[in-house]
């Protein structure tokens, strides 16, 4: 099974065309990804992630599949009940927390300050989502990573796809980083370019690659 350790970049998605999703998680899934984020942020969401488990299950061994934008319990529950692989939050919610220590499923919190971050390492998180990446920076997760040295960190929200964005955030120590419309743009899924999204992904796994 894969992990966050190792899958170097986590694609994040919401679509409300269920059809849009399985397209997108297959593309992704054939261009190495092996960490993808869905993310509840839409009237759909939980079918649409429901559908996905299951095409997951059938077709991509190996991939966790795991849901977003979760600020509490109640929409931690539903979704573990969805057998999703992990639990990412925006917020610091202890509620969230328990429920998912409760049901054993990882939760990443998403902090943007120290007092933040403490917390969320209090609660039990062993890692954490940098939100939003493009106001906090690379700087800033240079500067607070001597403080926890036990915890690892994503970035999401801001990372581009170039050698230098991401060279950057690596240098800096995180393990992963999350990326969104900067790599799933808009003209691409709009337009279904499956070709063009297998090459932004794969030129993702390059950089990454280059910085280590």
């Amino acid at each position: 099974m894969a992990s966050f350790d190792q899958c170097g970049m986590v694609p994040v998605f919401y679509h409300d065309d269920v059809n849009v999703c399985k397209t997108v998680l297959k593309t992704c899934y054939e261009a190495g990804v092996r960490v993808f984020e869905f993310t509840n942020r839409g009237v759909n969401a939980t079918k649409n992630f429901e559908v996905l488990q299951t095409y997951k299950k059938e077709h991509f061994p190996g991939l966790l599949l795991g849901i977003g934008t979760i600020k509490q319990a109640s929409e931690a529950k539903t979704y573990i009940d969805l057998d999703t692989d992990f639990i990412v939050s925006p917020i610091v919610d202890g509620n969230t927390a328990a429920t998912c220590k409760e049901h054993d499923v990882l939760w990443v919190p998403g902090c943007m300050t120290p007092t933040e971050v403490a917390q969320a390492e209090q609660l039990g998180a062993g890692f954490v989502k940098l939100f939003p990446g493009n106001i906090l920076g690379p700087g800033f997760l240079k500067s607070i990573k001597p403080l926890f040295p036990g915890l690892k960190f994503m970035p999401t929200g801001g990372v581009n796809v170039s050698q230098e964005s991401l060279s950057a955030w690596f240098l800096a120590g995180v393990t992963c980083v999350g990326m969104g419309s900067n790599l799933l743009t808009k003209e691409v899924i709009e337009q279904g370019d499956l070709d063009m999204l297998k090459s932004k992904i794969t030129q993702t796994f390059a950089y990454i690659e280059n910085v280590h």
